[in-house]
C-alpha cells in the first residue's frame, strides 16, 4: 500500500530531524545496558536489534551489555536452590554461579546474539572470561545497624565488581565490524568466575572506552521528579542535588551512581530510558525530544 502524503512527508521529517545526529555520532561509539521489558517481550526484543543494527549501518559502533536476573532466579527454582539476597544483592555460591554462568553466558546471550544477527547485524557474545575482557574483583558489602559501632563485612560469595577492562578485545571486535554482546560475567586473578552488576559492567567498559553515550534501559519512563514529572537535560552538579534532597532514592540509586560515574569519568552522556517504548534506543539519539533522562557534564 503507497504511503499517503502525509505519511511521506511525517518520514521525510523524522529523516531530516535525524540527520545531524547521524553526522554528529558516525564513528562513535555507545554502550547499551539491556534489560527489563525489552527483554522479554518479543516485539520489543526485534524493536532494540534492529535499533542495534541500524546505529551498526549508518557508522556508530553499539556495544551491547545484558543482564538476566528474572532468568537467573527462573531457573534457581526449577533446579529447586534457594536464593538469598543481602542489600539487593544474591547470595552467589559455586552451585549458584554455575546457573548464572549458564543462563548468563549461554542462553541469555545467544538469544540477544542471534535476535542481532536474525535482523540483519553481525553479534558476537562474549562474557567477561573471553579473552581476560572483564577482570574481576570480590565484592565485599558492608551491613551496619544503628546499635554496631562498626560496620559488618558480609561475604555473599562469587560476586564482583570490575576491576579492568581488556579494551583490546573490544577494539578488534569493533573495527572488524562486528556487535560485541556482553555477559557480565568477570575473571578474579585465582580464575574463579563473578557475577557483576550489568550497569556496573556497561559503566566501566563507556568509562574505559570514553565512550559517546551510555544507555541503560529501565522499566520507567526516566528519572523523575517528586511531582512524577521526567526530568531531562541535567548536569551531574543536578543530579548530585537530587541525591542530596531525596529525589532519587532507593532501588533507582544504583543506576544513577553508574551513569553519574560514566559522565564524571569522561562519558559524553549518559540516558535512562524507558526500553517498554518501541526503538527506545534510536528515539533517544536521533530525535530532539528523546524518551528518558539525559545527564551530561555541561549546561544546556
Amino acid at each position: 500500500m503507497p504511503l499517503t502524503r502525509n505519511d511521506a512527508m511525517t518520514t521525510a521529517h523524522v529523516l531530516s530531524e535525524a540527520m545531524p545526529y547521524i553526522q554528529r555520532f558516525v564513528g562513535k561509539t555507545i554502550i547499551i545496558k539491556y534489560g527489563g521489558n525489552a527483554m522479554i517481550d518479543e516485539k520489543l526484543q526485534n524493536s532494540f536489534a534492529r535499533d542495534i543494527v541500524m546505529m551498526k549501518l549508518i557508522g556508530i559502533n553499539p556495544i551491547v551489555v545484558h543482564g538476566g536476573g528474572p532468568q537467573i532466579g527462573q531457573l534457581l527454582n526449577d533446579l529447586k536452590i534457594e536464593s538469598h539476597f543481602i542489600n539487593g544483592m544474591r547470595v552467589t555460591d559455586s552451585k549458584t554461579m554455575d546457573v548464572v554462568e549458564m543462563v548468563l553466558g549461554g542462553a541469555v546471550n545467544k538469544q540477544i546474539v542471534g535476535l542481532i544477527n536474525n535482523n540483519g547485524g553481525q553479534a558476537i557474545g562474549l562474557t567477561g572470561k573471553d579473552g581476560q575482557l572483564l577482570r574481576a574483583k570480590k565484592l565485599r558489602v558492608e551491613h551496619k545497624t544503628p546499635d554496631m559501632e562498626a560496620p559488618e563485612i558480609i561475604d555473599i560469595g562469587h560476586v564482583g565488581e570490575v576491576a579492568s577492562v581488556n579494551v583490546k578485545v573490544l577494539d578488534m571486535l569493533v573495527n572488524s565490524d562486528i556487535i560485541p554482546v556482553i555477559a557480565p560475567i568477570g575473571v578474579g586473578q585465582d580464575g574463579a568466575s563473578y557475577n557483576i552488576n550489568a550497569d556496573l559492567v556497561a559503566g566501566k567498559v563507556a568509562e574505559v572506552l570514553q565512550a559517546e553515550k551510555l544507555i541503560l534501559l529501565t522499566n520507567i519512563e526516566g528519572l523523575m521528579d517528586k511531582d512524577g514529572q521526567v526530568l531531562t537535560g541535567l548536569t551531574t552538579q543536578q543530579v548530585d542535588g537530587l541525591i542530596e534532597d531525596g529525589t532519587i532514592y532507593g532501588g533507582m540509586l544504583p543506576k544513577i551512581d553508574c551513569a553519574l560515574s560514566a559522565v564524571k569519568g569522561g562519558v559524553t552522556s549518559a540516558h535512562i530510558i524507558d526500553g517498554r517504548v518501541e526503538h527506545s534506543c534510536l528515539l533517544e539519539i536521533f530525535t530532539d525530544e528523546g524518551v528518558g533522562t539525559l545527564i551530561t557534564n555541561k549546561s544546556s
